[in-house]
């Protein structure tokens, strides 16, 4: 089930993954993170190896058994650098088993890796991602460290620590005769099912007796018949570490099927088990244990996961946390008009009533402007400092993360300020540190973490409670011998008793992370490019600077692994003078001006997740105006800046070719021109050459004038030329050597009525660009010829080439550009439907060589085949 994990195999020894002249392994190239708040390193799962982890999280917290395998040294153990030696012995799994435990002391990690240890194993990939039941694992682990250290002075490691025995008596009720047999353990297996707690379970065990009677009688070797019998068990030798195993999983015999028992079932934080031993007459502290780990499996009978709840006995890991019944009903408005001048009464208020009892420190600081109304940095600053100093400054009453980019309330502390003001009697938070004991009453208590695979939190000792019972409960129980005391100078000094070559390893393994660290810092930094609302003004359609650029644009470099709201509060801190909200966009460059395309949102994600590239540039400002001027933002309303032409009256009065910059939002209505040049309306042309001369000039038809700038196609450097209606008979353009004067002699297309329909126009010429749509050009022509609107519905466009032939439908979706027609061609308005996008219009004749038939027309899809396509051919012949 689990590999080879009874065989050392010598080949299958690892290289040194930390150490002098070794690079640190890693999955990717990003370094493992540094440890959390709790300064306790996690195990990174493997794809299903929560239950190993559970139980090495286990041992390592049991220091007589971590100082008991770093007491093996080289000479015994061998070395991993020797594997290729055929002559040196490498005992591998308690090697790996060391070097893991040294890692998880010392080494600046968030998470250490198992893989070398599971290598050791002989365990391949497809073990590591099935999960297995941890307490077999428990007593292979033991059997296979056993086999391991057989040889050394570690040989009893595992029976000193963790053997016990059971005697189990049978006495005769005839002869009184005992028989009495001898069990070891090294765990004791406990029922679950029908039963309260461990020590009901204890009791049926070890204090009630089996009764052998009526039809189970008991054969008696002395009396040599079937006698009355009664048998009882008593513990006869404890171990320093009791572990107990619950017997949550059972079979339904009803069903034919396993079931995962999740009734409650108590366990006591110290048990005494004197009344289940054989010898009682010692005292009773030889006989109580206390409670240090709990394995919880969460899940079913067929799937789960595992993780451990801990007590830190040498006080190791860094233990606070803000409970989470600290929250209080106590309001903002409860809070007196003076009490409002002290910032730390106030902070507190704001941060008790976080449900999640942690906030970025940015919001912090908008939270107050939006519960009190005044901004920290125009009410505080000038007294307190920044809000970042203020929190620093106040470490007794606040929590900052490592990178002082969230803050959070720590206990003990009262919603009572460090001032002469009225104490109130309400306590709102408490906390807990790891300082030696005996310097208070928080210290002595006991030190619990949940330990989740990568994850270390804190908890309450009285979260034990909420294991008792459900699908996520406790499934082991390690106990520890009352009477073990640790020696003053163990207390949070995870380099005692550390062998000195690994002190060594981790020593230079944490400066080589330093430098990886340094090294990835270095190719992570985004160089941003800061533009201070407060510095612009809105003019000419986009955003300029008041006095320059270089006062208006600061350089900031910032770590993209660092989420969004870490870069809001570093630009608060920056920005000594802002107040109110702050939002962040990002903002182009455009030949108008500085545009706003895109707010960031999303304070919890980096900015490799919110997709910023370096040398962006980033507008800060309120998220809504600039200057008392509201902004709009988005590609949809990007400034155009447009070439405009134009006849104006000089001071000879006579007219005169004007051209002139202006700036248009690309969604704007081609027809606000004309209220830019004060022409009170008139025609438009548009022409994509920045000259007159160059290019044909186009005319924008009436309903046209009432598309946007973009839907026309025109961006930055496009040209267009306004003639105002009061321009009168003054030439506009050349056009084949003659003057043009009104739009229908520049752009039009000329449609034939060829539906055999009555008309009093037979042809009229329609008003068109290249990007006029062909079926608007169809209906408009229905129109102007007075045809049925049924036509509508059941009428398409053809070319009409030089000869007066019809050619291929155009299909209405297209434009005059798309479909290749040039001003001035002629269109029929002919019967029948176009071809659709998935059709094909297409010419045919029945004949021969000699005598050719008479050309037809068919509409096929494109995927028809040839020979269906003669088929339909010869039934229209018919």
């Amino acid at each position: 089930m689990f590999g080879d994990l009874f065989e050392e195999d010598y080949s299958s020894v690892p290289s040194n993954q930390y150490g002098k002249g070794r690079k640190l392994k890693t999955k990717t190239v990003e370094p493992p993170a540094p440890r959390e708040f709790t300064n306790l390193s996690g195990i990174r799962n493997q794809g299903g190896t929560c239950y190993l982890n559970s139980l090495l999280q286990t041992l390592h917290f049991t220091p007589e058994f971590r100082e008991a395998l770093f007491s093996l040294g080289p000479e015994e153990l061998g070395s991993l650098e020797e594997k290729d030696n055929p002559d040196a012995k490498v005992r591998i799994i308690p090697l790996q088993l060391q070097r893991l435990f040294a890692q998880l002391l010392l080494l600046d990690q968030e998470a250490a890796s198992t893989s070398d240890l599971t290598d050791s194993f002989g365990w391949t990939s497809n073990e590591e991602m099935r999960q297995h039941d941890v307490q077999e694992l428990n007593r292979i682990l033991f059997s296979a460290l056993e086999t391991s250290l057989v040889g050394t002075s570690g040989h009893d490691l595992i029976n000193r620590l963790y053997h016990g025995t059971i005697v189990n008596h049978i006495v005769c009720k005839e002869c009184k005769n005992v028989s009495e047999k001898q069990e070891d353990f090294l765990d004791l297996t406990v029922a679950v099912k029908n039963v309260s707690g461990l020590e009901d379970a204890l009791w049926n065990m070890y204090v009630e007796e089996e009764v052998f009677d009526c039809d189970n009688l008991y054969h008696c070797g002395t009396c040599d018949r079937l006698v009355k019998a009664a048998k009882s068990a008593k513990l006869r030798k404890l171990p320093p570490f009791l572990t107990v195993s619950l017997l949550r999983f059972n079979f339904d015999f009803v069903k034919c099927e396993r079931y995962k028992e999740t009734s409650r079932y108590t366990f006591p934080l110290r048990i005494n088990l004197k009344p289940f031993c054989e010898q009682s007459e010692l005292d009773d502290l030889e006989y109580m244990y206390d409670l240090f780990s709990v394995i919880i499996h969460k899940g079913g009978c067929y799937g789960g996961h595992y993780h451990v709840y801990i007590k830190d006995v040498d006080h190791l890991g860094n233990w606070q946390f803000q409970e989470e019944n600290s929250k209080s009903d106590v309001n903002l408005k409860d809070l007196q008009n003076e009490e409002t001048d002290d910032p730390l009464m106030i902070l507190k208020a704001i941060l008790t009533q976080e449900e999640s009892n942690r906030i970025p420190v940015d919001q912090l600081g908008q939270k107050l402007l939006k519960k009190v109304g005044i901004s920290w940095n125009k009410k505080y600053r000038k007294q307190y400092g920044p809000l970042r100093k203020f929190l620093q400054l106040h470490s007794q009453v606040f929590r900052l993360s490592s990178d002082a980019s969230t803050v959070r309330l720590l206990k003990d502390c009262s919603l009572q300020a460090e001032s002469d003001f009225p104490r109130r009697d309400r306590q709102l938070s408490k906390i807990h540190t790891s300082e030696p004991p005996g310097s208070n009453d928080r210290t002595s208590r006991p030190h619990w973490f949940d330990i989740n695979d990568s994850k270390v939190q804190p908890i309450e000792e009285k979260d034990i409670e909420q294991q008792f019972q459900g699908k996520e409960s406790a499934y082991m129980l390690f106990y520890r011998k009352s009477q073990l005391q640790r020696p003053p100078e163990a207390q949070a000094n995870p380099r005692y008793r550390v062998p000195r070559h690994l002190l060594n390893e981790m020593d230079a393994a944490n400066i080589e992370l330093q430098t990886k660290r340094a090294e990835y810092d270095s190719t992570n930094n985004l160089e941003l490019h800061l533009h201070l609302g407060p510095h612009y003004h809105f003019f000419n359609g986009a955003l300029h600077p008041v006095v320059s650029q270089t006062e208006s644009v600061w350089d900031l470099t910032f770590d993209k692994r660092k989420t969004l709201g870490d870069l809001r509060q570093s630009i608060f801190q920056l920005l000594e003078f802002w107040e109110g909200d702050m939002v962040l966009s990002i903002a182009k460059f455009v030949p108008a001006g500085l545009h706003i395309y895109q707010t960031l949102d999303g304070d919890d994600l980096t900015l490799c997740e919110t997709e910023l590239a370096g040398e962006e540039d980033i507008f800060v400002w309120n998220g809504a105006e600039v200057g008392g001027i509201q902004i709009s933002t988005g590609s949809d309303c990007e400034p155009l800046l447009l070439n405009v032409f134009h006849l104006a009256t000089g001071r000879d009065q006579c007219q005169q070719l004007v051209e002139s910059p202006h700036v248009f939002p690309a969604n704007a209505e081609v027809g606000t021109v004309f209220a830019a040049l004060a022409i009170p309306g008139g025609a438009v042309f548009t022409s994509s050459a920045g000259s007159v001369g160059e290019e044909r000039w186009t005319a924008v038809p009436t309903e046209g004038l009432k598309k946007t700038f973009r839907e026309l196609g025109l961006g930055n450097g496009s040209a267009i030329w306004v003639q105002g209606s009061r321009d009168g008979d003054h030439s506009l353009l050349t056009k084949q050597g003659k003057w043009i004067t009104s739009v229908n002699e520049i752009d039009w297309v000329q449609v034939n009525n060829l539906c055999q329909l009555e008309s009093e126009e037979e042809q009229v010429k329609i008003s068109a660009t290249v990007n006029t749509v062909v079926f608007d050009i169809r209906i408009k022509a229905i129109k102007e010829l007075k045809l049925m609107e049924e036509l509508a519905e059941n009428s398409c466009l053809r070319p009409i080439d030089r000869n007066g032939k019809l050619l291929c439908p155009v299909p209405d979706s297209c434009t005059l550009k798309e479909a290749e027609l040039k001003m001035g061609s002629s269109l029929g308005l002919c019967p029948g439907r176009p071809p659709t996008s998935s059709q094909l219009f297409l010419f045919f004749a029945m004949g021969s060589d000699i005598q050719p038939g008479t050309e037809m027309e068919i509409i096929v899809e494109e995927t028809i085949s040839v020979r269906d396509v003669i088929l339909q051919g010869n039934q229209l012949v018919k």
